[in-house]
C-alpha cells in the first residue's frame, strides 16, 4: 500500500490509533502506539524512541532510534475488546537514517540481499505448534485428544477456527489446522510465502493465537515442552528458492527430485545445524523438547519418509514441481523468526557457494540405532542443552558473519546469563529425587 492509500483507509474506517511494531533480539513483539493524526508524520519520518531498554538493542549513551513503518505491512486488526487499530511492522534506523544492524528484521533483509544478483527469492512456510491451558499459573489441559483426532467440537477446536478467521481478516492465509499429538496441543500451518513476509506473519499469528485465547479466558503458549512425558511443540520450517516462477530446488532427474543446488543447500543446513541451534532453539526449555523418543529431530541427517531425521524432503507428487522443498524440523516457535530464517538461509547459501557435497539420506529409524550404529552412519546429534548450544555457537564463523559481530556478542551474553541462572536453580526434580536420600 502507498502512504496515501494507508492514510485514506485509516480515515475511512475512523481508526483512532496505530501500532508500530518490531521485535527485540529474542523475538518478543514491541510496540509504539500513536494517535492516527500522527500517522502521516510517522510514515514520512518514522517515530523516535529510546532503544537502551530493548533487549539486545543499543547502549544507553547511544540510545536514540527511529521506528520506520513499512507500508507493505499495513493491516487493520480487531482486538479482543472489539477495538480496531492500524498496525505496521517497522525497520529500525539510526538518527542519520542508516539501518540499525541490531534490528532482527534488518539481519534477515541483509541475508536476503545476497540473493538479488541471481534474482532468487527465499520462500518459507511454518508449522506453528502450541498448547492451550486453562491459565498460566495452575495450567490444566483443555482436552485429551491426539493427532488429527476428530471429536465433538471442544474449546480448542473453536479457538483454532476463530484464530484462522482473525488471521484471514488481516490477509494471513492458513493452509490447514489440526489437533497435534499431545493433549491440548494444536497446529496452524501458514501458507508459503517470501521469507520476510513469513517472519512478519509468524509474529502476527503468534500474537493473535494468544489474543483469541485470552478473549476466551484461556492461555495459549509456544513453550517448547510444557508437559513432561508428552511431545513438545516445534515450528517445522519448509523452505525453497525460486527464480521467477521456477523452483530452483526442483530437478526431474534428481534424487527425490532435488537439484544440485538444493542438495548443496540441504548439506549446508546439516553441516551448520549445531552452531545455529542457539538461534532456532534459544531457550532452556527448547532442549527439553529436543530429546530422543518424542518425535523430536535430534539426529543430524536427512531423508524423505523418515521423521526421525533433522531434515525431511516431502515426497514429490507428479506435476507439483513448485512444491519441492526442504523441511528443517528442529526450530521451535519460541524462536525469533527473523533470525531463525536468516541463519537457515545463510547455512544453505554456504553449502551452495562452497559446493558442499550432500551426504546420503538415512531412511532407517535412527531412534532404534545405538551410538555405534549412528557413528557408522556418520550421524551427529544436536546440542543437548542451552549451555551446549552456546558452546557450539561460540565456535561458529557463520553466526557472526550472518548476525553481525555486535548482535552475535549480545546474543552470547544474553544466553550465557540465562544458562548460568538456570544452572543455579534448584528444580522440583532434585528436591524429589535427592533430598530424601542425600
Amino acid at each position: 500500500m502507498t502512504r496515501e492509500k494507508i492514510l485514506a483507509t485509516v480515515k475511512k474506517n475512523k481508526i483512532g490509533f496505530m501500532r508500530l511494531m518490531f521485535t527485540d533480539i529474542a523475538g518478543f513483539p514491541k510496540c509504539i502506539q500513536i494517535p492516527a493524526d500522527e500517522l502521516e508524520g510517522a510514515l514520512r519520518n518514522g517515530k523516535g524512541f529510546d532503544g537502551s531498554s530493548i533487549e539486545g538493542f543499543t547502549r544507553i549513551y547511544e540510545s536514540d532510534m527511529i521506528a520506520m513503518p513499512d507500508p507493505e505491512t499495513f493491516k487493520l486488526v480487531t482486538w479482543h475488546d472489539g477495538d480496531v487499530e492500524g498496525l505496521m511492522f517497522c525497520d529500525i534506523l539510526l538518527p542519520d537514517g542508516r539501518p540499525y544492524e541490531g534490528d532482527p528484521r534488518f539481519v534477515l533483509r541483509r541475508v536476503l540481499s545476497r540473493l538479488e544478483s541471481k534474482k532468487w527469492r527465499f520462500m518459507v512456510g511454518t508449522e506453528l505448534e502450541y498448547f492451550y491451558f486453562t491459565n498460566s499459573e495452575y495450567p490444566e489441559v483443555l482436552d485429551h485428544a491426539g493427532y488429527f483426532d476428530l471429536q465433538p467440537p471442544d474449546l480448542g477446536e473453536e479457538l483454532r477456527k476463530k484464530t484462522i478467521n482473525a488471521l484471514h481478516a488481516i490477509g494471513i492465509p492458513i493452509e490447514y489446522s489440526h489437533h497435534e499429538v499431545a493433549p491440548s496441543q494444536h497446529e496452524l500451518d501458514l501458507k508459503y510465502t517470501d521469507a520476510l513476509r513469513m517472519a512478519d506473519d509468524t509474529i502476527m499469528a503468534k500474537l493473535l493465537i494468544k489474543e483469541v485465547a485470552r478473549k476466551e479466558g484461556v492461555h495459549a503458549t509456544f513453550m517448547p515442552k510444557p508437559i513432561y512425558g508428552e511431545n513438545g511443540s516445534g515450528m517445522h520450517t519448509h523452505q525453497s528458492i525460486f527464480k521467477g516462477k521456477k523452483n530452483v530446488f526442483f530437478d526431474k532427474d534428481g534424487v527425490y527430485h532435488l537439484s544440485d543446488i538444493a542438495r548443496a543447500y540441504l548439506e549446508g543446513l546439516l553441516r551448520h545445524a549445531r552452531e545455529i541451534a542457539l538461534i532456532t532453539d534459544q531457550w532452556v526449555n527448547s532442549y527439553k523438547r529436543l530429546v530422543p523418543g518424542y518425535e523430536a529431530p535430534v539426529y543430524v541427517s536427512w531423508a524423505q519418509q523418515n521423521r526421525s531425521t533433522l531434515v525431511r524432503v516431502p515426497q514429490y507428487r507428479r506435476g507439483h514441481d513448485l512444491s519441492t522443498r526442504i523441511e528443517l524440523r528442529c526450530p521451535d516457535a519460541a524462536c525469533n523468526p527473523y533470525l531463525a530464517f536468516a541463519v537457515q538461509l545463510a547455512a544453505g547459501l554456504k553449502g551452495i557457494e562452497d559446493g558442499y557435497e550432500c551426504r546420503e539420506p538415512i531412511e532407517e529409524n535412527i531412534f532404534g540405532m545405538n551410538a555405534a550404529e549412528r557413528e557408522d552412519h556418520g550421524i551427529s546429534i544436536l546440542p543437548g542443552s542451552l549451555g551446549e548450544a552456546v558452546g557450539a555457537a561460540r565456535k561458529s564463523d557463520l553466526l557472526p558473519e550472518t548476525l553481525g559481530q555486535e548482535m552475535f556478542d549480545k546474543l552470547l551474553r544474553n544466553k550465557t546469563a540465562l544458562w548460568d541462572e538456570y544452572r543455579g536453580y534448584i528444580t522440583q526434580f532434585e528436591m524429589e529425587k535427592d533430598l530424601p536420600v542425600l
